[in-house]
């Protein structure tokens, strides 16, 4: 039997690091209540009230990650996914964990339905420039 000199099999690679499967970050879940909010380019902010979460035992460590760096600066949901190395449905579901017990927020971006009219912007330009 070949081992790691404790009589322990050794079938894992040493860089692969801990295997967690994303279901068990989520507790199984794969939709939040505020999902329905969060695009990749939804922005996710720290609220201001929250204060350390590593002292909170109901938090994962990924949901202190989230908060953590959003602290630093706001960041979209894509931006978190890769920073984590998770996959975007397990971010999702971890980030609307921290909405429903006010850590952050999301913003959304305007919808290109609801910019303003390029034309609107340039009479408004122009009547700038008369002044």
């Amino acid at each position: 039997m070949s081992g790691d000199g404790q009589g322990r099999s050794h079938w894992f690679d040493d860089e692969a690091g801990p295997v967690v499967r994303p279901y068990a970050m989520t507790r199984g879940r794969t939709t939040s209540p505020a999902q329905h909010r969060l695009d990749l380019i939804a922005v996710v902010v720290t609220e201001p009230h929250t204060g350390d979460p590593e002292g909170d035992p109901t938090l994962a460590p990924e949901h202190v990650d989230i908060v953590g760096l959003c602290r630093e600066a706001p960041q979209s949901v894509a931006e978190l996914a890769a920073e984590l190395k998770l996959p975007i449905g397990v971010v999702r579901v971890l980030i609307g964990d921290l909405v429903h017990a006010e850590l952050v927020h999301v913003t959304r971006p305007v919808p290109p339905a609801e910019l303003p009219d390029e034309s609107i912007l340039r009479d408004v330009i122009n009547g700038l420039r008369a002044l």
